[in-house]
C-alpha cells in the first residue's frame, strides 16, 4: 500500500511540476506586461498611427508604419518600466499602485531596470535603422522627458504635470515624422491638441487619487483636499482653451468641415464635464470628466484622419 501511495505521489508531483512551471512563467510574463502599462501604450500607438496617417502624403504605407509602431512601442514600454523603477518606493505607499510587480516584490529592481534599458536601446536602434533620424531623436526626447525629468519632478513640484504633458503630446508628432513629413504648423497642431487635452484628464485623475498622492508625498495637484475648487477651475481653463485650439488642425488644412463640427461638439462636451466638476468637485463628477476625456481623444483622432482622407479623395 505504501509503495502504491508513493508511486501515486511521485506521479502527481511529476505531472504538477510542468503545470507549476507554466503558471509561474505566465505570472512572470503578466508582470512584465504590467510594467509596460499596456492601456497607456495602446493609446500612444493609436495617436502615433493617426499622426502617421496624416503625415503620409500618398496614404498609408504598411511596412514603415509597422516599423514605427514596433520601435515606438519599445520606447513606450521602456518609459513605463523606468518610471516604475524610479517610483518603486512611492508606489508601495499608494493603494492604487502597491500591487504593481516592483512594490509587491514579484520583480526585483535590477530586473526592471535591465528590462527598461534593453527596451529603450532596442527601440531607439530599431527606429534609427528602420525609420528615420527625426523619429529617433523625438522618441529619445520623449523617453528622457518622461522617465528622466517628469518622474523625478513629481516629488519636487506640481509643475511636473506641465512637464509630463510634453512627452504625452509627442506621439502624434512621432507618427508624423515617421511618415517622412516635415515638422511644421500641422505637426504643431497635433502636439497642441494632445497637450491641452491632457490637463483636464490628469487633473481628474489627480483629484480622484489625491489622498494616495499625498501619502506618497508626490507634488501633484490637488493634494489631501487642499485648494478646493482650484482643480476644477484649472480643468475648465484648459478645456476652454482647447475649444478653439481643437480647430487648429483644420486651419492648417489637415481636415475640413466635418472635423470642425465633431471637434466643436466634443470640445464643448469636454468643457461641460469640466464645468460640472468645477461646480461640484466630487467622485462622480471627476469620473465623468475622466471618462469624457477617454472618449474625446480616440473619437477626435479617428474623425481627423477620416476627414483628412475624405478631402484627398
Amino acid at each position: 500500500m505504501r509503495s502504491i501511495a508513493s508511486t501515486a505521489t511521485c506521479e502527481a508531483t511529476a505531472v504538477s511540476a510542468p503545470v507549476r512551471l507554466r503558471a509561474a512563467t505566465a505570472t512572470r510574463f503578466a508582470d512584465y506586461l504590467v510594467l509596460t502599462k499596456p492601456r497607456i501604450s495602446v493609446l500612444v500607438l493609436l495617436t502615433v498611427s493617426a499622426g502617421f496617417a496624416l503625415g503620409s502624403a500618398d496614404g498609408w504605407q504598411a511596412l514603415p508604419l509597422v516599423h514605427s509602431l514596433i520601435g515606438i512601442a519599445l520606447v513606450a514600454a521602456a518609459s513605463s518600466a523606468l518610471n516604475q523603477w524610479f517610483e518603486r518606493e512611492s508606489d508601495a505607499l499608494m493603494q492604487r499602485t502597491r500591487q504593481r510587480p516592483l512594490p509587491a516584490g514579484r520583480l526585483s529592481p535590477a530586473e526592471v531596470l535591465f528590462f527598461g534599458l534593453v527596451a529603450a536601446t532596442a527601440g531607439i536602434v530599431w527606429l534609427a535603422v528602420f525609420v528615420n533620424a527625426m523619429t529617433t531623436v523625438l522618441a529619445a526626447m520623449t523617453l528622457v522627458l518622461y522617465a528622466g525629468i517628469y518622474t523625478p519632478l513629481k516629488r519636487r513640484t506640481s509643475f511636473c504635470t506641465a512637464v509630463g504633458a510634453i512627452p504625452g503630446a509627442l506621439p502624434p508628432v512621432l507618427g508624423w515624422a515617421a511618415a517622412g513629413a516635415p515638422l511644421g504648423a500641422e505637426a504643431f497642431s497635433l502636439f497642441a491638441l494632445l497637450f491641452l487635452w491632457q490637463f483636464p484628464h490628469f487633473l481628474a485623475i489627480a483629484w480622484i487619487y489625491r489622498r494616495d498622492y499625498g501619502e506618497a508625498r508626490l507634488k501633484m495637484l490637488p493634494t489631501r483636499g487642499l485648494m478646493p475648487r482650484v482643480t476644477g477651475l484649472m480643468a475648465v481653463g484648459y478645456a476652454l482653451v482647447l475649444v478653439p485650439l481643437s480647430l487648429f488642425p483644420a486651419a492648417c488644412g489637415l481636415a475640413g468641415s466635418a472635423y470642425v463640427v465633431v471637434a466643436l461638439v466634443l470640445s464643448l462636451g469636454y468643457l461641460g464635464a469640466a464645468i460640472r466638476f468645477a461646480i461640484n468637485e466630487s467622485l462622480p463628477t471627476a469620473r465623468l470628466l475622466l471618462w469624457t476625456s477617454l472618449v474625446y481623444l480616440p473619437v477626435i483622432l479617428v474623425t481627423l484622419v477620416w476627414d483628412h482622407f475624405s478631402l484627398l479623395s
